[in-house]
């Protein structure tokens, strides 16, 4: 089951808004249709509130997807609640790019708060 308790953040910078963004290339989750491993790449995009998550639990919190039954959709928004409630960023972005399979790719776009039009994906 993915574990949000594994997040953990650290106070933001006292400057000008900052745009953060990490990308995750390794993402693996299973289909619970087939029981097939899913492979995929989250990009994370954020201005930080108060606070800032630090990297190595972001690592741990996606991995605790990988044994996890989960739908393509249900993983960006799971991905996009559990960081917003955790952030309380002004805006956040979760783009999930899922490996071609039966030669259909898919990518999934999930915001919280009002992204720039500039960086809205398309």
């Amino acid at each position: 089951m993915p574990d949000a308790s594994l997040l953990t953040v650290f106070p933001a910078p006292p400057s000008a808004p900052l745009v953060i963004e990490h990308v995750h290339e390794e993402f693996t989750s299973v289909c619970p249709m087939t029981g097939h491993p899913d492979f995929g790449r989250v990009t994370l995009r954020y201005v930080p509130g108060a606070t800032c998550v630090e990297l190595k639990s972001l690592k741990l919190y996606f991995h605790s997807f990988r044994n996890e039954g989960i739908f393509y959709e249900a993983v960006t928004s799971r991905i996009r609640d559990d960081l917003a409630a955790l952030l309380a960023a002004r805006w956040l972005q979760v783009v999930t790019e899922w490996r071609g399979r039966g030669g259909i790719r898919s990518r999934i776009i999930a915001s919280a708060g009002e992204v720039p039009t500039e960086w809205r994906c398309g």
